[in-house]
C-alpha cells in the first residue's frame, strides 16, 4: 500500500480490531477515496459486486467495505458435509467472474472478523477462505501474543511521551489480556492523566479497567517479598474494589510453583529462570523472571512447599463455608508471610 500497489480486492479475515483499523486507514490513506459501507447481514454480495461495476459520475477512486462477509458463505445441509449452492447473500461466482475482469479504480474489502485461527472456528475460517479464494491471499489479523502486545504497547507509549518502565508495562498488557485495541485507548488516558511523570501502580488501578488484576500482581509481588505490610495493604484494596480472591490465589500458585521449580533447579538468576522456562515452553517476561526470582531469595524450598499448602488450603477456605473472606485471607498473608511460620 505504501508504493501504491492496491489489489482490486482484499479478505480481512481475523478477529484482531487494533491491525484492521490500521489496515483500513492505510488502504484510504494512498488515495482520495470515495468509501461505501455494505453490512452482508443486510446486503446481497450480488448488490456489493453490482455497485462495484457501477461507474460514478463523481469519482473515479472508490472503496467498498463489506462487513460481516462470513455472511455471504452457502450453509451447510444439517446432517451432511456438502453445501448448497446458494446463501442467503449469494454465492462466489459472481465474485470469481468480477475478479477476472475487476472495475478500475475500485477497491472491495471483505471483512470477516468472525472466527479465530484456532479450536472450532478454524475449519468455519476455512470455508470463509475457500469461499472468497478468487479474491487471492486474505490479510490475517490473528490476535496478538503477549510479546506482540508487550512491543506495540512500548511503541504506543514512546509516541504518546509517556514513562512507563518494564514492569509497570507487563503490568499494563496482562491487565488488559494483551487486548491492542484497550492498550492503545489506556495508553492515550495515561498519557493525559500523568502529564510526563512515570505511571505507578495506582495510576493503573485508578484508570485502566479491570486493572485490579494488577492489584492482584502487585499482592503476588509483595508476598513473594514476604513483605507482610505491603500484602496487608493490597489485601485491603481488593477486598474493598470487591475482588473474587481465588483468582488472586490461583496466581500465588503458580508464582510459587515457578519458584520451586527454579529452586530445584539452581536457578541463580532472573535471566536464568526465564531462559529455563522458554525451554521449558513456557513464556515469561523478565518482570516476572524478576518475581520469581525474588521469591526464590526469600523462600527456602521446604518454605516453598509449605507455601503451596497454605495457598491450598485458604483456597479450600474461601470456597467453603466461612464467616468471612477477609478473615482467611489475613490469617493467610499472616502465616506466609511470618518470619518462622512455615
Amino acid at each position: 500500500m505504501e508504493r501504491g500497489d492496491i489489489a482490486p480486492a482484499y479478505l480481512f479475515i481475523g478477529p484482531e480490531a487494533y491491525r484492521r483499523r490500521r489496515a483500513r486507514a492505510a488502504l484510504l490513506q494512498t488515495r482520495e477515496y470515495a468509501v461505501t459501507q455494505y453490512d452482508l447481514n443486510d446486503s446481497a454480495l450480488a448488490e456489493v459486486i453490482d455497485d462495484a461495476r457501477a461507474l460514478s459520475l463523481f469519482t473515479s477512486e472508490r472503496v467498498i467495505f463489506a462487513g460481516n462477509a462470513e455472511n455471504a458463505l452457502p450453509r451447510a445441509k444439517s446432517g451432511e458435509g456438502s453445501e448448497d449452492s446458494e446463501g442467503p447473500a449469494g454465492s462466489a461466482d459472481a465474485l470469481a467472474v468480477y475478479m477476472k475482469d475487476p472495475t478500475p479504480g475500485v477497491v472491495l474489502v471483505f471483512d470477516a472478523p468472525r472466527f479465530e485461527f484456532e479450536g472450532e472456528d478454524k475449519r468455519k475460517q476455512e470455508r470463509v477462505r475457500k469461499f472468497y479464494a478468487a479474491v487471492g491471499d486474505p490479510v490475517e489479523f490473528k490476535r496478538a501474543s503477549d510479546d506482540e502486545a508487550r512491543r506495540e504497547a512500548a511503541a504506543l507509549a514512546r509516541r504518546a511521551g509517556l514513562s512507563l518502565d518494564p514492569a509497570m508495562l507487563d503490568l499494563l498488557v496482562e491487565a488488559l489480556a494483551a487486548d491492542l485495541t484497550r492498550i492503545a485507548v489506556e495508553v492515550e488516558k495515561m498519557s493525559l492523566y500523568t502529564q510526563g511523570r512515570a505511571v505507578t501502580e495506582e495510576d493503573l488501578a485508578l484508570l485502566v479497567p479491570d486493572a485490579r488484576a494488577t492489584t492482584i500482581f502487585a499482592l503476588v509481588a509483595a508476598l513473594g517479598r514476604r513483605d507482610r505490610s505491603r500484602s496487608l495493604e493490597i489485601l485491603d484494596t481488593l477486598f474493598r474494589d470487591g475482588e473474587y480472591l481465588p483468582v488472586a490465589l490461583s496466581f500465588l500458585s503458580a508464582q510459587f510453583r515457578a519458584a520451586l521449580v527454579a529452586k530445584e533447579s539452581g536457578l541463580r538468576s532472573p535471566q536464568q529462570i526465564q531462559g529455563h522456562f522458554a525451554k521449558m515452553g513456557v513464556q515469561m517476561w523478565s518482570s516476572r523472571a524478576e518475581q520469581v526470582f525474588q521469591t526464590v531469595a526469600k523462600f527456602s524450598k521446604p518454605q516453598l512447599a509449605r507455601a503451596m499448602e497454605l495457598t491450598f488450603e485458604a483456597d479450600r477456605d474461601l470456597r467453603s463455608a466461612r464467616p468471612d473472606d477477609r478473615i482467611v485471607m489475613e490469617q493467610f498473608i499472616l502465616r506466609l508471610t511470618a518470619e518462622g511460620g512455615l
